[in-house]
């Protein structure tokens, strides 16, 4: 028996996503911005305009995608129903597109942090163990950079450093799309792997670490107070490919902010000012975040997970030998397909850790 997916609640006023009255209140945002007086120049006005104006665009977007695969799969059903095993599979594909994407939309509804939709800043670097803990960094940087691509954001490098023999010491990139920071937030932490090395001659099994830290893009909008009397900034050669132009010249830019010891660099651009306007970028996030974390010190263990890449202090281990396993040790999920979380499946566990953190804040009555 055939059943109709009914999608007229994404439209309906009231309904789940309330597309009517949000679509009223972008337009009645957009005239806002339009008539006020030096609406740009005045951040302390602009800001929680932009911000709502931001949150509704990504809900009526989500709204809209929702309801164009609603009508496609309703269609595919339809046909299916005349024996037509082609249209089969694309409503059985087009289903699955379906829940995936409620699911991310019901974890996104877990999300409430101010920057949570900002864009994301994500940094890597290996631990102690040499060659074994360069290449695991640069696993994980194909992870998350794979797991961008699912999702269809954006990404940008800033930073890499090579390893002596192989993989990298670090690597920083921005990562652009809807709530970006507030799903990759979670990955930040100690990153654990087991497996038999590729580079022991005797096959032996070999630990490895990496650490992941995120930070949010911080905009305009957020006055972060920087004297350039406290700023060191030291110009030098890119190293790795990049082109005549990038290895001839001093472009890469390494800006010290003194009073902390905060140290931010840029190579990837063609020219020295390109660098050091996304150097400085990443030097705001990097203030910002570290102000965050002192107003929430009690409670944050986001710093302790940076101070100690070994063992003990992980938050995600991968085993690939003696047995197939990658475990989440904040909420004990588990996978038992470690090739495709490599590749960048993560929404289970940025899923799951969400929804631990949300009943846990309940609990608290935070």
């Amino acid at each position: 028996m055939q059943q109709k997916i009914n999608a007229s609640n994404l439209n309906a006023s009231g309904g789940f996503f309330d597309v009517v009255k949000k679509t009223q209140r972008l337009e009645d945002l957009a005239i806002q911005i339009e008539v006020t007086p030096d609406f740009w120049n005045r951040p302390e006005l602009s800001a929680p305009v932009l911000k709502e104006k931001k949150l509704l665009e990504i809900s009526l977007g989500t709204a809209n995608r929702l309801k164009r695969y609603i009508d496609d799969l309703d269609a595919a059903i339809e046909l299916a129903g005349d024996g037509d095993d082609d249209y089969l599979a694309e409503a059985k594909s087009l289903l699955g597109i379906l829940v995936a994407d409620l699911t991310s939309v019901e974890a996104q509804s877990l999300l409430s942090g101010e920057l949570d939709t900002n864009a994301a800043i994500v940094s890597i670097n290996a631990g102690a163990g040499g060659t074994e803990s360069c290449d695991w960094a640069q696993m994980l940087f194909r992870m998350y950079l794979r797991y961008a691509e699912r999702k269809g954001w954006k990404t940008e490098i800033y930073d890499s450093l090579s390893g002596d023999t192989a993989g990298i010491r670090n690597a920083t990139f921005e990562v652009q799309g809807d709530f970006a920071y507030g799903l990759l937030k979670c990955e930040s932490g100690v990153h654990r792997l087991v497996r038999i090395s590729p580079y022991d001659s005797n096959a032996r099994r070999h630990t490895s670490f990496a650490s992941i830290f995120v930070t949010a893009v911080v905009d305009d909008s957020i006055v972060i107070d920087i004297n350039p009397a406290d700023l060191r900034v030291d110009t030098y050669r890119s190293s790795g490919a990049g082109g005549q132009h990038v290895n001839k010249t001093d472009s890469a830019i390494r800006i010290t902010h003194i009073p902390t010891n905060t140290v931010v660099t840029c190579q990837t651009q063609r020219s020295q000012h390109q660098n050091r306007d996304q150097a400085m970028k990443l030097l705001r996030s990097a203030l910002y975040d570290r102000e965050l974390a002192e107003r929430r010190k009690a409670q944050d263990a986001l710093e302790a997970t940076k101070s100690d890449i070994s063992f003990g202090h992980q938050i995600r281990s991968y085993v690939l030998h003696p047995y197939q396993l990658v475990k989440d040790h904040r909420t004990e999920f588990e996978s038992h397909t470690p090739s495709e979380v490599l590749d960048g499946d993560l929404d289970s566990f940025i899923n799951r850790f969400l929804e631990e953190s949300f009943k846990q804040s309940q609990l608290s009555g935070k």
